[in-house]
């Protein structure tokens, strides 16, 4: 059995390309092979084509409430950014490690399996349980077949901690996400006859205005949490597409959007002001030159806000584990308020830092591996003696 350290093995993930539009299998394939020579059996759940995987294990005894370490095994893409360093080539310099992944968030996920021979060594009494899942960055799809999986057995675990970089700060809410995809359908004509089409561009256009006046409303208004950076409910528009000649009246226009909620608020308050505005006054306007105009929006994707649980067995347990009686927020979204919906106590707490991530020549200080490591041994220890 070959042996690792975390920053070996964190080297060895970063090797595989787990773009989100490419498959995870060769990677959950190694980490299920490494699992096995451990005497770990792991259990993988398929996304509906089969070409990627979650990956759930356990070490120790399956029937007492445990630690969840949660994970996310993709990445984003590289392509247009320029990097110094290949990106799947993961390269050690000036205590930094580079490379696509490294921060966000394979080096907490290498760590964990590299220290999970001392796991298995330990003769655990609180077991600790692996959830490596796929497709986090399109929207956290993979974890519900884990989150599923969990609430179908007994016991629930006592706890999850999820590995995204918070520089190992113990991390208790966070907002949440919700995109959408507007489409509006209007009525091709030459552009000399504006008055016979529907221009989807320009009723796009009036649409994404209104975003920004509720994005407005939000900034100044009295809706806040000074825990977060902005402290504010976001609104954005990522991207506009639409039309075909500057002579034509365009017929299609589509855009994505997204809020990013603060904890507590009303998730679909925000859709609503929008949608009403959309069917009530831009669309009639539409049908008034022609009942094929048409306004349609569908929600891609649902990242649930991570609210705060004072004293609950996640936030204690990683306080102490972390030496720290102070937690912090974070403005992105994780998996972590998906499992808190299930039922199950959650933290956020990884090595890195997120301004990394993302980024061309993403890297992590090899100190936070380090820290991740001695972090995650103090967990063995509590899972020897199950003092928690």
């Amino acid at each position: 059995m070959k042996q690792y350290t975390p920053l070996e093995l964190t080297k060895k993930l970063v090797s595989f390309d787990t773009t989100s539009r490419e498959s995870n299998l060769s990677l959950i394939a190694f980490a299920a092979s490494y699992l096995e020579t451990l005497g770990v059996s792991s259990r993988l759940i398929h996304n509906a084509d089969s070409t990627k995987a979650n990956l759930y294990a356990t070490i120790g005894p399956a029937d007492v409430p445990g630690v969840v370490l949660s994970g996310h095994t993709d990445v984003v893409p590289v392509d247009g950014q320029d990097w110094t360093t290949p990106p799947f080539e993961p390269v050690e310099s000036c205590g930094r490690l580079f490379g696509r992944g490294t921060s966000d968030m394979k080096s907490f996920i290498a760590t964990a399996l590299a220290l999970a021979p001392d796991m298995v060594a330990a003769n655990l009494k609180m077991p600790i349980h692996f959830a490596f899942s796929y497709d986090e960055e399109v929207g956290c799809l993979g974890v519900h077949g884990i989150v599923d999986h969990l609430t179908g057995i007994t016991p629930l675990p006592r706890a999850v901690i999820v590995g995204e970089p918070t520089d190992m700060k113990v991390v208790n809410a966070h907002k949440g996400v919700f995109a959408f995809r507007t489409s509006v359908h209007g009525l091709e004509a030459h552009s000399s006859a504006t008055h016979l089409g529907i221009n989807a561009v320009m009723f796009a256009a009036e649409l994404i205005a209104h975003l920004s006046e509720i994005a407005k409303e939000q900034r100044e208004g009295n809706r806040t949490n000074d825990r977060f950076s902005p402290p504010y409910t976001t609104v954005h528009v990522g991207l506009v597409r639409g039309g075909t000649a500057l002579n034509i009246i365009p017929k299609e226009c589509s855009f994505v959007w997204e809020y990013r909620l603060l904890p507590g608020e009303d998730e679909d308050e925000i859709f609503q002001k929008f949608d009403n505005y959309a069917n009530e006054v831009v669309l009639p306007r539409m049908r008034e030159i022609s009942e094929r105009g048409a306004i349609v929006t569908e929600r891609t994707g649902r990242v649930a806000p991570l609210v705060p649980e004072a004293d609950s067995p996640a936030e204690t347990m990683a306080m102490m584990l972390a030496g720290t009686n102070q937690t912090d927020v974070v403005s992105y979204g994780t998996e972590g308020g998906i499992f808190q919906e299930a039922g199950i106590p959650t933290v956020v707490c990884g090595p890195g830092n997120i301004l990394q991530a993302h980024k061309p020549d993403e890297y992590i200080e090899i100190a936070q591996i380090d820290a991740c490591e001695q972090f995650l041994k103090k967990l063995i220890g509590v899972a020897a003696t199950q003092r928690i």
